[in-house]
């Protein structure tokens, strides 16, 4: 498990710590597995590597994220699919 200091020196570099490519902002897509279903989000803004594709999300995306799966779990959705440039 990364230190909550090595995850924000991760996103505040212009250099994917993975693979040294250059990190450029971006949208990616999350999947939250529920385990009786899963959450897809579209159009997440995120700083992305042109090399490797990984994706690193600011805390204010991240908390938006939980916010939407936390309602897809109460409504023990099985399949819920959401844009965040529509949210």
């Amino acid at each position: 498990m990364t230190s909550l200091s090595t995850q924000h020196s991760a996103l505040s570099t212009t250099n994917c710590p993975l693979c040294g490519g250059d990190k450029a902002l971006g949208k990616t897509t999350m999947t939250v597995e529920l385990g009786y279903g899963i959450v897809v989000i579209r159009d997440v803004p995120a700083k992305v590597c042109a090399l490797c594709g990984a994706d690193w999300i600011d805390d204010a995306i991240a908390e938006k994220i939980e916010n939407i799966v936390d309602e897809a779990r109460k409504k023990h959705s099985q399949m819920e699919v959401i844009s965040l440039k529509a949210s």
